[in-house]
């Protein structure tokens, strides 16, 4: 009995000189002299740099609009996804430019750097993207190619004769 209060009260005594001062780290905003957030994105083979600010919700990846350059409505879908989620839809203007792998990979690392750039811009909306997963770069790449092995994992034929 008496070693379960000492430990007791040493907890107590060590709850009393050592107060928790943990808490959650508070992020700031990162913005440059002309308003803009940056942030990279990356998914598959690609890499995406995208700059935010303020403004009508333009998206321009690579010097094109975002419907000239991925034409097909579910990759649209996918990187106005941040701006759905956030409740930020059409506030703001989006450049980007972004180079590797294909249009499926390169969509989602626009969406990646949409993310992090909304994060850098206002740091109340990480709790949001996060708990939607935006903010987890996507670690699948392709496998590689082995040598004896028609592709990564297929055998060549098999024949008798």
């Amino acid at each position: 009995m008496s070693e379960t209060q000492e430990r007791t009260g040493t907890l107590q005594d060590l709850a009393t000189i050592a107060p928790a001062t943990e808490s959650a780290p508070a992020y700031e905003a990162k913005r440059d002299a002309q308003g803009r957030s940056y942030a990279t994105g990356r998914r598959k083979d690609a890499t995406a740099r995208v700059w935010i600010k303020p403004g009508k919700g333009d998206i321009i990846v690579n010097g094109r609009s975002v419907g000239t350059y991925f034409a097909r409505p579910v990759l649209r879908m996918l990187i106005t996804q941040p701006f759905l989620i956030a409740d930020r839809y059409n506030q703001f203007d989006v450049y980007c430019t972004v180079k590797g792998g294909g249009l499926s990979g390169q969509a989602g690392a626009v969406r990646h750097g949409i993310s992090r750039a909304l994060t850098h811009y206002d740091p109340a909306l990480r709790g949001i993207l996060k708990v939607a997963g935006f903010l987890t770069r996507d670690s699948r790449v392709v496998e590689r190619k082995k040598y004896g092995r028609a592709k990564a994992r297929r055998s060549f034929q098999f024949s008798k004769r």
